[in-house]
């Protein structure tokens, strides 16, 4: 660290930076720090004498940063973070038509140091749509001043404090198993051990989509989620590390999977072959399977839900049978047990009943021996 005083004076008084007075009155701090200058201009001296001693205590402490990367646009700082590796092609698609459409109309043109959480408030709350959707943008938004503080171009991101809509939990239709038979059924051989990952895994659709052969040991009767089928038809990783596991899958389905491969002729030595296809032998793509193949077997089946409410119904089996939440969580691939049992895991009607009858047994015990005379 090298220390410029300002003039012998001025080197007496201090030992870190210097101030002058300028002719317009105003007073000027000036330090250098790792080979470069730094300065800004304050209306009173004691202003800058403050500022040159937080200055100084920040680079003593190891937390000082750069003054000058506050003054990137917020529009460059977008590009930089949108550039910055490790995200899926369709995730920057989505991230790069939020911060197009909703962010930098309003923001573009400022500094990054200069947005305050007051104007992302009042940006927020300019915003027009669902709930899920607003967060959907805010997370856009947080995520990029969350790269410009871990990228030390700011100290603190202006996405705090900020409120949202309200997000409502989606409710999720409820299905008998003779209702999961019939869609089964309607889904065809090929198809229909998909509905049945999706309940009994617990799998989303794209991981489901992206299963290979080697995905598969049903010598051992496992299922390994290591990828997910992306939108543009290639492989990617999970959503989250914890979507990364092997689970175990019954013994039925074990052999509907094995008929599967056996009529599509694939075996051990066709590892990287998807297990599920479209007709022309290629990857699904999952509009054009929705409304080829899903949305004709609900229609046929008589019942009304999407492919991810399986989801929904493998976790609330799972909690409703007594397996622990750990169990639950590690095989549904959740980040935290929070998830698995405050989104997921819906309370099927009939075991509401059965709850009601047992707590409507007690107290009604309790009044039939009060009106006996009973203690």
């Amino acid at each position: 660290m090298e220390l410029v005083p300002f003039g012998k004076a001025a080197q007496m008084r201090r030992t870190f930076g210097g101030i002058r007075k300028l002719p317009s009155g105003r007073y000027q701090s000036t330090y250098t720090h790792q080979g470069k200058r730094y300065s800004q201009t304050f209306p009173f001296k004691a202003d800058a004498s403050a500022y040159l001693s937080l200055a100084q205590t920040r680079i003593m402490g190891g937390d000082w940063i750069d003054p000058q990367g506050a003054r990137m646009f917020v529009s460059e700082l977008a590009e930089r973070w949108l550039a910055h590796g490790g995200k899926r092609p369709s995730t920057v698609t989505r991230d790069e038509v939020i911060l197009r459409l909703h962010v930098l109309p309003t923001l573009g043109l400022g500094t990054i140091g200069s947005v305050t959480p007051a104007q992302i408030q009042s940006l927020v709350d300019s915003w027009r749509g669902s709930p899920s959707t607003i967060a959907r943008q805010y997370s856009t938004l947080r995520a990029m001043f969350s790269f410009a503080v871990a990228s030390d171009l700011i100290r603190r991101s202006p996405c705090r404090g900020i409120r949202l809509p309200q997000v409502q939990l989606t409710e999720r239709p409820e299905i008998d198993p003779k209702a999961l038979e019939g869609l089964s059924e309607a889904l065809g051989s090929d198809y229909a051990p998909m509905l049945w990952l999706g309940v009994v895994g617990g799998l989303r659709w794209a991981e489901v989509a992206g299963l290979t052969v080697s995905s598969l040991d049903l010598l051992r009767g496992t299922v390994t989620v290591s990828h997910q089928l992306d939108r543009d038809g290639t492989l990617a990783a999970p959503k989250t590390q914890a979507g990364t596991r092997t689970l175990a899958i019954p013994a039925w389905l074990v052999d509907d999977l094995a008929a599967l491969l056996a009529r599509k002729k694939l075996s051990a030595s066709n590892g990287s072959a998807f297990v599920f296809t479209s007709p022309q032998g290629g990857p699904l793509d999952y509009s054009r399977w929705r409304q080829r193949v899903w949305l004709p077997a609900c229609k046929r089946a008589g019942v009304t839900l999407r492919f991810h409410d399986l989801r929904s119904w493998a976790a609330s089996a799972l909690v409703l049978s007594g397996v622990d939440v750990k169990t639950a969580q590690a095989r549904l691939g959740h980040s935290s047990p929070q998830v698995t049992l405050g989104i997921y895991a819906r309370a099927q009607s009939d075991a509401d009943r059965a709850a009601a009858e047992k707590i409507g047994g007690v107290f009604k015990s309790a009044n039939a021996r009060s009106t006996h005379g009973e203690p």
